[in-house]
C-alpha cells in the first residue's frame, strides 16, 4: 500500500485536542487495509516527526434517522479505522496550519 493512501484525515474533536495537549497523542482516520507499521511509516513520512507509539481501533457503523417534507429516511454512517499516535516528547504536529 501507498503511504499516500494511508492517512485519510486527522480526527478534529474536543476529545482528541485534549490528548493532543496532555498525552501528545494524536487521532488519524486511517484507510481499512493499513497496519500499524506502515501508519508510522507515513506519519514518520508526512509530518517530520518521531512516532513512540501506535493503536488502532475499528469504529462501528452507526444508524442514523432523519425526518424531512418527504418522510422519514434511515441510512448508516459507515465504519472505519481509527489510528492514535503518540509522537515523542517535545515534538507537534500542526494539523490546523493549513486551515
Amino acid at each position: 500500500m501507498k503511504l499516500s493512501e494511508v492517512l485519510v484525515k486527522p480526527i478534529l474533536t474536543e476529545k482528541a485536542n485534549a490528548q493532543q495537549e496532555k498525552l501528545r497523542r494524536y487521532a488519524f482516520k486511517v484507510n481499512r487495509k493499513a497496519n500499524k507499521l506502515e501508519i508510522k511509516k507515513a506519519v514518520e513520512e508526512f509530518y517530520g516527526v518521531s512516532v513512540i507509539d501506535v493503536n488502532t481501533a475499528v469504529v462501528p457503523s452507526k444508524a442514523k434517522n432523519r425526518f424531512t417534507k418527504a418522510g422519514y429516511i434511515q441510512g448508516r454512517k459507515p465504519a472505519y479505522k481509527k489510528a492514535l499516535i503518540t509522537i515523542a516528547e517535545g515534538e507537534a504536529i500542526d494539523l490546523y496550519g493549513a486551515i
